[in-house]
């Protein structure tokens, strides 16, 4: 799979009520489950974070592709939640901020790449309430673009499953033990459906993006329901908080890799999402060859230093003066002082000769 950034989330559920579920497409949030005899795949996944010390905002995008006309997947949160939709400019922004810079660095002798060889080419361097009885509750829904959406509590696994059944939603048995460390920690969930506003229209392409509030006195982004997925995934995050942040463990992946780091004054949307205040931005990328080895949710914390840091692509260039290669010029000029010397010594030794033939 291409750069994705999962998530949090775990696609789940079949929308119509009684269905079978069909096989689930992997996704960078585990799997997402469509509709009877329908395929779904998400070709990316794009999400920032937002961290003031206090509350945590997460902002995501899924661009998928297939034949379904209706999906689901739900996301533990830590706190009571408020649901939106997001603002799409966050995305190109992100990118045009954390985009590698363009430098050149230079080399004396020629290369193979390089006359009388041939040409240069680039190279790419890196410069990174509590639950209602019996025991789920329904603090509310939502109509949201194209998603339909549901925020719970739950005191029971098995019985979030069964609500989800009598709501027109499956819970596959598995998932529900998933589940079960975030009910044994009074979590709450956002659990959404995918359903396009005209009826009969497979889900395809940008999906609207999703904003997703609640309080956090630390910065979590919910990952351990990713451990379902059948292939790898790979995560990938804008941070947006006071410092530069980091991973306090790899929880079951590869080593995280920070692909920007710096502090940036927002404007635009990112303006409206961090109050206009300056904020530092890490951008972390990571893979999980073997999902089922995730262990746990990823808990980012400060770094000892602010250190910036960003990716730079290098175009490797022989050294020149006035468009001539320096060496070239090097070698001329050794070249024309061996002559002059060898011409000096030459007069030298004629003049030598011609004295002592006249003594």
């Amino acid at each position: 799979m291409k750069r994705r950034i999962p998530a949090l989330l775990l696609a789940l559920l079949t929308v119509l009520a009684g269905s079978l579920i069909s096989p689930a497409w992997a996704c960078g949030c585990g799997a997402m489950v469509p509709d009877e005899a329908s395929r779904i795949g998400v070709d990316r996944e794009a999400s920032v974070v937002r961290w003031d010390g206090r509350s945590e905002e997460i902002v995501m995008r899924f661009t998928v592709g297939g034949d379904a006309r209706r999906a689901a997947w739900i996301m533990p949160v830590p706190g009571r939640a408020t649901v939106g939709l997001g603002d799409a400019g966050l995305f190109p922004a992100l990118t045009e901020l954390t985009r590698p810079v363009h430098r050149t660095r230079t080399y004396f002798w020629p290369r193979d790449t390089d006359w009388p060889f041939a040409e240069d080419r680039d190279r790419l361097v890196g410069a990174a309430p509590p639950g209602a009885a019996p025991s789920v509750g329904v603090v509310g829904r939502e109509r949201l673009g194209d998603f339909d959406v549901a925020r719970l509590t739950a005191t029971d696994p098995d019985a979030l499953r069964t609500w989800l059944e009598s709501n027109g939603f499956k819970l596959p048995d598995r998932l529900a033990a998933e589940l079960k460390p975030y009910v044994d920690q009074k979590w709450e969930y956002v659990a959404v459906r995918l359903a396009p506003r005209d009826q009969g229209r497979p889900l395809s392409g940008e999906l609207d993006p999703l904003r997703i509030r609640f309080d956090s006195t630390r910065l979590v982004y919910p990952m351990r329901l990713s451990r379902l997925a059948r292939t790898p995934q790979s995560l990938g995050l804008f941070v947006l908080a006071g410092h530069r942040m980091e991973p306090a463990s790899a929880i079951g992946g590869a080593a995280p890799e920070v692909t920007f780091a710096g502090r940036i004054t927002p404007t635009g949307p990112l303006a409206a999402l961090t109050g206009g205040k300056p904020v530092f931005l890490t951008a972390i990328d990571q893979r999980f060859p073997d999902p089922s080895r995730i262990d746990g949710d990823h808990e980012l914390r400060a770094t000892a230093e602010d250190t910036p840091y960003q990716r730079a692509v290098y175009r490797y260039e022989v050294l020149t003066v006035g468009g001539v290669p320096v060496w070239l010029l090097t070698v001329a000029g050794a070249l024309l002082t061996v002559a002059a010397g060898t011409a000096l010594l030459i007069r030298h030794r004629h003049r030598h000769r011609r004295r002592a033939g006249s003594a």
